[in-house]
């Protein structure tokens, strides 16, 4: 039998997943090298606020994001506040996009500071650690901030990996050896496992990822549903879940032309109300926060005019709804027969937080959580704002 020249190929997937240690920390102390060590906390700066984002030298003492700002300053006494700049933020989130989008040739974007890493068949040309490894090094170079990667067969035990790696270090899994590397674990480090399930887990002395490995599927699926047979998978290092090619959405818009011209002024401004609520909940729901807000009205006789604004990233509707507000008086002002309304949100960003931590309470932060899981689940019309419900009970204008 002849030997083939032909390489073998490695059918088996490699996938990275990179993530930027700390991310709004280091991008402060890329500014501020005098913050370099200290015990840094970024988050609104009212005693009602919440943690965004803390240093490793914070965490020390049990502070983490989501938690009221108020509790964390008594954990850690000595921490630096501030309020942070999602600006500078997202300007460092595109350089590191712009890196990885020249090198690689499938990539996904999953958040502001969070990558995944299809480099599946490059190990014929270059060896896919090696290069990941590579990457990674030009990334901190060119961008000056530590990042840190796990490699796998999959996105589930990459991520896992990564985490392990923290801080600005990496971590490669040879295939074959995912569960032995997942078992001693904590089974808190599952992707998708929250606190909810960690503790209905943990009362039942299931502590170790290496217990789900040993429990039977169907067990967990009683316990917790599709979402058991889900963390099952995930806890034997078993992922099949594909790296989605990413694409930045530049805008999210809605607008309506209305069955009759009105000049019912009170109606419109509680149809742009409804229609800013409405692009609330998409961003959050898409995790996304937008920094320009646009307003569009076209008259009977087709003139058409907007006015802009730029604004603090953001995804809450109060914040909008004040804006649209403003933008709308400013812009309706010839009080003539309107034909259309409109708004429009963009220069959106992708971020892990729903909303905007730096300005909103925990109470706030609360309330939205409750309302968009409600949405979700019941359908965007049956939570809405009340002249949302006394609008739509009068619509005759509209289409």
């Amino acid at each position: 039998m002849k030997s083939s020249n032909q390489p073998i190929v490695n059918t088996n997937k490699s996938i990275v997943h990179m993530d930027l240690d700390t991310f709004f920390v280091s991008v402060e102390r890329l500014q501020n090298s005098s913050l370099n060590g200290k015990p840094l906390l970024i988050g609104g700066t009212g005693d009602r606020s919440v943690v965004a984002s803390c240093s490793y030298e914070a965490r020390k003492f049990g502070v983490h994001s989501a938690m009221p700002m108020k509790l964390a300053l008594r954990m850690c006494p000595d921490a630096i506040v501030m309020r942070g700049d999602y600006e500078q933020y997202s300007k460092y989130s595109h350089i590191v996009t712009d890196i990885i989008k020249e090198q690689v040739p499938l990539y996904e974007k999953t958040s502001i500071d969070e990558f995944y890493i299809d480099l599946t068949g490059m190990d014929r040309f270059f060896g896919c650690y090696t290069f990941a490894s590579e990457l990674r090094q030009k990334i901190i170079k060119e961008s000056g901030l530590p990042i840190s990667f796990g490699q796998s067969v999959n996105k589930t035990v990459s991520k896992v990996a990564t985490g392990e790696a923290k801080p600005n270090g990496q971590l490669n899994i040879i295939h074959g050896t995912e569960k032995p590397f997942l078992g001693p674990l904590s089974i808190k480090k599952i992707p998708m496992v929250g606190d909810k399930t960690y503790h209905l887990l943990k009362n039942m002395g299931v502590q170790k990822i290496q217990t789900v490995q040993e429990m039977p599927v169907e067990l967990m699926e009683r316990l917790l549903g599709e979402s058991g047979v889900i963390i099952w998978k995930k806890a034997n290092g078993i992922d099949n879940t594909p790296v989605i090619p990413y694409s930045e959405r530049k805008s999210i818009s809605t607008e309506e032309t209305f069955q009759t011209d009105t000049i019912d002024v009170n109606a419109l401004r509680n149809i742009i109300v409804s229609m800013t609520e409405k692009l609330g909940f998409q961003l959050r729901n898409q995790k996304k926060l937008t920094s320009c807000i646009t307003v569009k009205v076209r008259y009977s006789n087709f003139d058409t005019h907007t006015m802009q604004a730029r604004i603090p990233y953001t995804a809450c509707d109060h914040v909008l709804i004040k804006r649209v507000k403003e933008l709308f008086e400013k812009l309706y002002t010839r009080r003539m027969l309107v034909r259309l309304i409109g708004v429009r949100v963009s220069h959106l960003v992708s971020g892990n937080y729903q909303i905007n931590l730096f300005d909103d309470t925990e109470e706030m932060m609360n309330l939205y959580q409750a309302i968009d899981r409600m949405k979700a689940r019941f359908g965007e019309q049956k939570i809405i704002r009340a002249v949302g419900i006394k609008q739509n009970s009068k619509d005759k204008f509209r289409r």
